[in-house]
């Protein structure tokens, strides 16, 4: 069990899956690039300030539920962004997708069509 204190530090946001590949010699990583709608300050080279939006990558062991990766991209699924970044067959992953596992099924937590990415849970 953990506390409430505990549970409030959880951030769990949504992100929309932007790209999605198997990580080679692997049965069950995919690598998703997603967006949830966070942006970073860099200076262009006329020295102007622009906007630049950040994606992140999520590894995850789902590959076994979904035969092809390209089923995963335009989905707005739910994650936990504030994980300490892990690192997975050499790669860094930035979070962790949300899922449901039973005997008889898996499913996504994905939000209804009128959540935007970078929408958090309250």
């Amino acid at each position: 069990m953990i506390s409430y204190d505990e549970f409030k530090k959880v951030e769990i946001k949504a992100g929309k899956i932007l790209s999605a590949e198997k990580v080679p010699d692997t049965d069950k990583l995919f690598r998703l690039s997603v967006d949830f709608a966070e942006n970073r300050e860099d200076v262009a080279e006329d020295g102007t300030k622009v906007s630049k939006p950040v994606r992140r990558q999520i590894i995850s062991g789902i590959a076994a539920y979904f035969p092809d990766p390209q089923l995963l991209v335009g989905k707005t699924c739910m994650f936990v962004t504030n994980l300490e970044p892990r690192m997975i067959r050499g790669l860094e992953s930035q979070g962790m997708i949300l899922a449901v596992k039973t005997e008889t099924g898996f499913s996504l937590l994905e939000p209804n069509a009128t959540i935007a990415p970078g929408s958090a849970a309250s």
